[in-house]
């Protein structure tokens, strides 16, 4: 399962950067905003261990303000996320602490970020270009892999 269906992820292209996405791009697109979002609790959980906590909390996560910024934005799309699909899919993540109830609850709004700034990187990438294609994935990943 993914943090967010074809028909939210089509909205959240089309407002939040003015790309077109089509269907069979959706799972790979998706599958990096999962990661990106396992890698977030990866160095949140590193952040709590290394505070003699067994719960990650939401200050553990190393949220920069850039992407607090594209999640803020993210929030004025009104594409909201729900909780449980997050949560769902980070369960397929190995993890060995558990996440605060807070932290739980902005999971959506991590991912939605992601998946804006995403959006935007590939705009960046090919700015003439509405249209989504596997060229502009792999280097909006490149990106993500270099700064999340």
């Amino acid at each position: 399962m993914a943090v967010v269906g074809f028909t939210k992820l089509q909205a959240i292209m089309r407002k939040g950067a003015g790309l077109d996405i089509a269907k069979g791009h959706a799972k790979e697109i998706t599958d990096i905003v999962d990661q990106k979002v396992y890698d977030l609790l990866v160095a949140g959980e590193r952040n709590a261990k290394y505070n003699s906590r067994d719960v990650i909390w939401v200050c553990d996560v190393p949220i920069t303000n850039g992407l607090e910024k594209t999640i803020d934005e993210f929030k004025k799309l009104e594409e909201n996320l729900e909780v449980k699909d997050v949560v769902e899919t980070m369960a397929h993540y190995p993890a060995t602490l558990a996440l605060e109830i807070e932290l739980e609850n902005r999971l959506p709004e991590m991912a939605g970020g992601l998946l804006l700034t995403m959006a935007r990187i590939m705009k960046a990438v090919k700015h003439d270009d509405r249209t989504v294609d596997h060229d502009m994935i792999n280097r909006a990943k490149e990106v993500l892999d270099l700064t999340v």
